[in-house]
């Protein structure tokens, strides 16, 4: 309920003029270690948000195949958006949409798409463990090129995570060695694939508001979504399968609080702090992810939580 009341508060928050809630904020709005305190919240609903997706990924995939689950969610997303679609496309600056079109296909779909197919064969825990990848690939994706500041503590942090990273992928043992390997580099990818969008959003996209930037992505990855669940035999789930409207509820809760209020969350905190700041949700994340996984069967081993901890020191000295 708490969770339920924080998201509609702040999608009526995004609904009010800019300048009114900038007038607010400077009256209002604490600080904490130099980021704001809404910032810091944003940061803990979205970790919470984004931790559990990862077990709802693995709910749905009970019942449909992972292109299934990405296209349900994408669709499902697309819709609750399309309302504040009609409403801003007359205000949408449209030689942006570039721009807009990766945040919604590699920043959104393409995710969607390489972790559930990834959670064919991986375990949801450990798949948000590998994600917390995704503040280095953040970095390095921003120095090499997004003209982001280059230091010898960006580099070395980076060097610790990707150590991690390699060490969590050579543990594994789920399906074989290498099979595990190759469905745990679907994750990486997939993390780089959130780098890519995060630094454009910083750069190409810090002068529109986060609503409209949902908005528009999303109803872009909606009709490719709608169309390959037309013909992929979506439909016909549902009577061979009694536990598919189980799946297709929590593939709508993945949607709704995973993706539309955590696209939300994600991008009003880029704009607020950095590309970097809004990627360390990844050090919160895996812990949730576990946490679930676990209260769900899951086993996970001190050898992949030393992995979690190489990847989570490496952001660490890569901030500093």
């Amino acid at each position: 309920m708490l969770l339920s009341g924080f998201c509609f508060y702040y999608l009526a928050y995004q609904i009010v003029p800019m300048e009114i809630k900038e007038k607010s904020i400077r009256r209002r709005d604490m600080e904490i270690g130099g980021v704001s305190l809404l910032s810091w919240l944003l940061l803990f609903v979205l970790a919470l948000t984004w931790g559990s997706s990862y077990l709802l990924i693995k709910k749905g995939l009970v019942s449909f195949t992972p292109q299934q689950v990405a296209c349900v969610r994408m669709s499902i997303t697309s819709l609750c958006f399309l309302p504040f679609f009609l409403l801003y496309r007359k205000k949408v600056d449209w030689s942006k949409w570039k721009y807009l079109a990766v945040v919604g296909f590699v920043g959104s779909f393409f995710p969607a798409l390489l972790f559930a197919t990834a959670q064919t064969n991986i375990s949801s825990s450990l798949t948000g463990v590998l994600s917390s990848f995704t503040p280095l690939a953040t970095l390095v994706l921003g120095i090499l090129f997004f003209r982001v500041g280059f230091s010898w503590m960006k580099i070395i942090g980076v060097l610790i995570g990707l150590a991690g990273t390699v060490w969590l992928l050579l543990i594994g043992r789920e399906g074989g060695r290498w099979a595990w390997f190759g469905f745990g580099m679907l994750v990486v990818l997939a993390c780089l694939f959130y780098g890519i969008s995060t630094n454009v959003i910083k750069k190409h996209l810090q002068d529109i508001r986060s609503l409209t930037i949902s908005a528009v992505s999303y109803s872009m990855v909606g009709i490719p979504a709608l169309t390959y669940l037309a013909f992929s035999g979506f439909a016909g789930v549902f009577e061979k399968d009694e536990k598919a409207w189980t799946s297709l509820g929590y593939l709508s809760l993945l949607a709704v609080f995973g993706t539309v209020m955590g696209s939300l969350f994600y991008f009003e905190l880029i704009k607020k702090t950095n590309a970097l700041f809004a990627s360390t949700v990844s050090y919160l994340t895996p812990m949730v992810a576990v946490l679930l996984g676990a209260l769900d069967g899951e086993t996970i081993t001190v050898l992949h939580l030393a992995g979690m901890l190489m990847i989570l020191v490496g952001v660490y000295v890569a901030r500093q």
